[in-house]
Parts: C-alpha cells; sequence; structure tokens
C-alpha cells in the first residue's frame, strides 16, 4: 500500500492479515449517513499523507457488522490503533487534534533520517487539516460535547471542572477520606506516579454526580480525567499504572510532577490490592487478613452472623446482599480481636461492618445503601463478574416479554448510537407500531448473554411475543415487502 492512500477493508479475514504483517495501524469506523465522518474522513486521507509508511484502513461500519462488533463499535466515527500487530488505542468522536496526535504515537517516524510531520511533531494538525476542519470544529464543538439530556449550563460545568487541572479525579470523599475503596486505590496511585491532581467529591453535589455518568458516558465512579479526556475508573488506573501506560499518558501530556519526598511523606505505604498496609502490623498479621478478605469475591467483616446481626448496620448490610441474591462470605469480629483491630489500620477504615469486593473495600452500610439506589451496586457487581439477582436466562425472557414487541438497540429510540438501529427505530415508527426497548451499551450481561441465547450475534434484534423475528436486514425487507406491520401485530 503506498504512502498517502486509503484502503477499504472488505472484510475480517483482510483486516487481520494486515493487522498481523506489524506495521502501524489506523482504522476508521465511518457512516454515509454522518455528517462528522465527513469531516474526519479528509482528515484521515491527510493524515495517510503525513504518515506514508502507516496503513490507514477504512469499515462502513454498517457494511461490515462483523468487524464493528469485534470492535464494540457503537458510534461513529470511531478510530482503532494499531501497533506491532495489536490494538494500543481508540478514539470515538469526531476530534482532529487527538486523531492527529494519536496517529503520531502510533506511527512515529519510520527512520530519524525522515522529515517530521506536522502531526508527529506534537502539534494538533499540519495546516491542510486545520483549513478543513476549522469551520467544522467551530459549528460543532458545542455540539460534541452536549450529552442527551444535560442542559447547556451543567454541560458547561461539568466541562468547567473536568479542565479544572491537568489531571482530575471525580470521587467518594477527598484524597486524605475516601469513601470508597476504590477511589483510596485510585489517590494512591496517582500519590506513587508522584503527580499533581485536583479532585471533586461526586457525594456532596448530585447534580455532578448523575450529570458526570450522561456526560462521558462512564456509569460508575472514581473516574479520571487528564488534560480534559476521560481515561477510565478503577480498573483502568490500575492495569495503565502496572503497565506503566499511565506514566506515559503524564508525561506526553507534560503533567508536572510533585516533588517525590514530600509526596512520599503524605502518601501511605501500599500494600498488594492498593489496600494501605501500614508498619504498625506484623505481617503475619497482613498476610492472614489479605487471606481472609480475599477468601470470596464478596466479603463482609460484620457483628455477628447473617442469620444473627449483632448490630442494625450489619443486618443492614446483609439484607441489602440478600435483596440483590449475592452470595457472599462472612467473618464475626466480635469472635477474634485481632482481625477486628487489624482490619481498621490495614484497610484504613474504623468502623463495622466492612464489605469487600474481589479484594477491594467498598465500604460500610451507607455507601452500600446509597450503591442500591442509585444502582451503582449492580453496575459494579456487573463490572467485576459477580453472579446476582435471577439466573441472566430468566433475566433475558423477562426482559423480552416486558413487551409484545420489543426491541433491543444500541442507545434509545429517541437518541440511537448506531445507523441500524436507527434504521429499526425509524422503520417502527413509519408503520406506527409502539414497542419496547432496551439500551444494550447499558448492560454488558445483557449485551453479551442475549447473542448466546438467541444465537444471534449483532445488534439490534427485534423480538415479537418473545420470539425473535431478526436484525437490521430482516426488518427492513419485512418493511419493503409490506409484511412488517402484520408480521408484528398477528
Amino acid at each position: 500500500m503506498g504512502g498517502g492512500s486509503v484502503k477499504e477493508v472488505k472484510s475480517k479475514a483482510e483486516l487481520e492479515t494486515l493487522v498481523s504483517q506489524g506495521s502501524p495501524v489506523t482504522l476508521h469506523f465511518w457512516a454515509s449517513w454522518c455528517d462528522a465522518s465527513k469531516q474526519m474522513d479528509q482528515v484521515f486521507s491527510h493524515l495517510s499523507t503525513d504518515f506514508p509508511h502507516a496503513h490507514f484502513l477504512k469499515v462502513e461500519a454498517e457494511e461490515q457488522p462483523e468487524i464493528s462488533e469485534a470492535y464494540s463499535v457503537a458510534a461513529v466515527p470511531y478510530f482503532v490503533f494499531f501497533k506491532d500487530g495489536k490494538s494500543v488505542d481508540t478514539l470515538e468522536g469526531a476530534d482532529p487534534s487527538a486523531l492527529a496526535n494519536k496517529v503520531a504515537k502510533v506511527a512515529g517516524l519510520a527512520s530519524p533520517k525522515d522529515a517530521a510531520s506536522p502531526a508527529s511533531l506534537g502539534m494538533a494538525a499540519g495546516p491542510t487539516i486545520i483549513e478543513t476542519v476549522k469551520d467544522f470544529a467551530k459549528g460543532n464543538s458545542q455540539v460534541e460535547h452536549q450529552a442527551p439530556g444535560l442542559g447547556t449550563g451543567l454541560t458547561s460545568r461539568l466541562e468547567q471542572l473536568i479542565n479544572s487541572h491537568p489531571v482530575m479525579l471525580f470521587m467518594k470523599g477527598s484524597p486524605e477520606e475516601p469513601q470508597c475503596g476504590f477511589s483510596k486505590k485510585v489517590v494512591d496511585i496517582l500519590r506513587k506516579e508522584h503527580v499533581k491532581f485536583g479532585s471533586f467529591d461526586i457525594l456532596v453535589d448530585n447534580d455532578v454526580r448523575e450529570g458526570l455518568k450522561k456526560f462521558s458516558n462512564w456509569p460508575t465512579f472514581p473516574q479520571l480525567y487528564c488534560k480534559g479526556e476521560l481515561l477510565g475508573g478503577c480498573d483502568i488506573a490500575v492495569a495503565m499504572h502496572e503497565s506503566g501506560e499511565l506514566k506515559e499518558v503524564f508525561r506526553d501530556h507534560g503533567i508536572s510532577l510533585v516533588d517525590s519526598v514530600k509526596s512520599e511523606v503524605s502518601e501511605p505505604a501500599a500494600g498488594k490490592g492498593g489496600i494501605s498496609g501500614p508498619s504498625g502490623l506484623s505481617t503475619e498479621l497482613s498476610s492472614r487478613l489479605e487471606g481472609l478478605i480475599n477468601s470470596s469475591a464478596v466479603m463482609l467483616f460484620m457483628k455477628g452472623k447473617p442469620e444473627e446481626p449483632r448490630c442494625g448496620f450489619s443486618r443492614k448490610v446483609v439484607d441489602i446482599l440478600k435483596q440483590e441474591k449475592v452470595d457472599f462470605k462472612s467473618f464475626d469480629i466480635l469472635t477474634d480481636e485481632e482481625v477486628r483491630q487489624g482490619l481498621k489500620v490495614f484497610s484504613n477504615w474504623s468502623s463495622y461492618p466492612q464489605v469487600y469486593i474481589k479484594g477491594e473495600l467498598i465500604g460500610g452500610s451507607d455507601i452500600l445503601l446509597e450503591m442500591q439506589k442509585s444502582g451503582e451496586l449492580v453496575k459494579v457487581l456487573a463490572e467485576k463478574g459477580i453472579p446476582h439477582g435471577d439466573s441472566l436466562e430468566a433475566r433475558l425472557k423477562q426482559l423480552i416479554a416486558s413487551s409484545p414487541v420489543m426491541l433491543f438497540m444500541k442507545g434509545t429510540p429517541d437518541s440511537p448510537k448506531c445507523g441500524f438501529s436507527s434504521k429499526v427505530v425509524n422503520a417502527l415508527k413509519e408503520e406506527g407500531l409502539e414497542f419496547g426497548s432496551f439500551d444494550i451499551l447499558t448492560d454488558e450481561e445483557v449485551r453479551q448473554g442475549l447473542k448466546s441465547f438467541s444465537n444471534w450475534p449483532t445488534f439490534p434484534q427485534l423480538y415479537y411475543k418473545g420470539e425473535l423475528i431478526g436484525g437490521c436486514d430482516i426488518i427492513l425487507e419485512l418493511k419493503s415487502n409490506g409484511e412488517l406491520k402484520s408480521t408484528l401485530t398477528e
């Protein structure tokens, strides 16, 4: 493939062959109906000239559902970056500057003798690109960041908060007093990285808490941002820290470090799993506590036993776990003073009960109750792969039967997140059909479970009276034959 050319990929096999060769590859998922795709296409074409040694590939997302599904494409434009045969980064949305910088990062310069291209010099983009997208960016910057369901005032406030510090953490509690184990772990990581960061306690402002979930399309907290860009939550921060990638991201963005001596003074020593294990505990006791915490995916340290709780707070937590139908083990701290006192120091949490999920301290009864009310507990359990609630099959059957005509789609009928879903919604509306819907992007368990349950690998999926009718192609075919209405009302 010569320099400056963009190749249209026609099959998953072709893509895999090109990627496996090991050269840098940037893959652009686009759609003919999407204006932002067309604008980014011009940028993409210019970049292919800037980086003649890299491969620039295009996939029409709707024509190649197998490839789109493989890379979890939920909206276009969407870019996947490959290096040495592996996917190393992604970008969603129309952001020319981010695209240029990410391409420069994976493609770099083929050899030191090559002239540096505009993008690889770390500038946002070359003059041609800037010219191409200037008007587009001006006209669309507000639209791009306006999440559905958020007012302009709140959107603007969230943007200000996110950009108030180069590294910004939205967490439960404060860095000095985190109110959940996940938040505590990210604070510990940032201290180990020696970076200055700002923080915001989402427990004190429900508008920010709920708004940020929509704004960033990220359902849980903590959320970590760097120069206005969401890096992710606790699991992602941990993985990036352990792989050294977090250090690289901070370095690439010119994030200033705090004085390491001062930082070490203020930083609690961290034991395995990010739980602080200060020197006051013997290795033997630390090891025993760690073993107890990890003895079950969900572990409850309480007063008394689940069948006979010895305090109201412990009873409340047992009730919540039972309501969510979570399998858990418990330890009665009244029977072992060493564990009771040691755990307070080990986890830096002074009261009981204490709930741990996969070795991470979640908190006590108040936090668990709040997480249950907000729906966050269900999300955390799902993210950690912990079975809860009724069996998945029973849940899927219940969802499918929740409306005579039921559509499982990406996004909502008012705001579809992919062209296929959009086409099916329009077809149903044009026929005047009432239907229920479920956004599979909000629930990974349902999304993956439904593929196996119905033996149908892609979305959207339309059901009538509990039976699968099919996906986008079948629905459009039924409509063009004049059979859609009769099929869904017989």
